[in-house]
């Protein structure tokens, strides 16, 4: 009785097989992939296709080089903020070191911290863009978006900029911007 409801089980299947195997033909099962997908048969909202232009748009924005621009921007905007901040808590900023008694004026004081802000932005854009450009290239030639190439880009940007002191440097700058880009990336993802 096993061996009939097996033998029963068994035909429809080698059915199956023999017809995927008839379709396919010489070259092996041709498979077909659709990336358009209708949203209103899987049960969400229609949405009308992509035109060309929004397309390009897309692919631009999806580049390295704009990918690099932004992050140097965002980076400068940051930066420029962190050294206002970090020069209005510095309580050193604004006085002359062969005059210590005399107070600053405001204007020092503003052209300090203008300066102080300056500086931070120019090294924040300059990681931002090293760091982003990094990681496109990167995630370009492997193919794969995952964490590592975060922690790859780290080590590439943190070795450059620490290359310029040295090769010790260089190692150190690797491992710990490779150690902050996997922590940003767990954290974040």
């Amino acid at each position: 009785m096993a061996a009939s409801m097996d033998n029963a089980s068994a035909a429809p299947a080698s059915d199956a097989a023999s017809q995927i195997s008839a379709a396919s033909g010489e070259n092996g099962p041709q498979m077909q992939y659709s990336v358009d997908l209708n949203p209103a048969v899987m049960g969400g909202l229609p949405v009308p296709p992509k035109s060309d232009e929004q397309k390009m748009i897309e692919r631009g924005m999806e580049s390295c080089a704009f990918k690099s621009v932004l992050a140097c921007v965002g980076g400068f905007v940051l930066g420029g903020a962190f050294g206002v901040f970090t020069a209005g808590i510095d309580t050193n900023v604004g006085f002359d070191p062969k005059d210590p008694l005399r107070t600053p004026t405001a204007r020092e004081v503003l052209k300090d911290m203008g300066q102080r802000g300056m500086s931070y932005a120019k090294n924040f854009a300059v990681i931002g863009a090293m760091f982003s450009c990094t990681e496109c290239i990167i995630e370009s030639h492997r193919g794969v978006s995952d964490w590592k190439n975060a922690v790859y880009s780290g080590c590439v940007t943190g070795g450059a900029i620490g290359f310029r002191a040295g090769l010790k440097a260089g190692v150190l700058g690797c491992g710990g911007f490779a150690a902050f880009s996997a922590a940003i990336e767990y954290y974040l993802r």
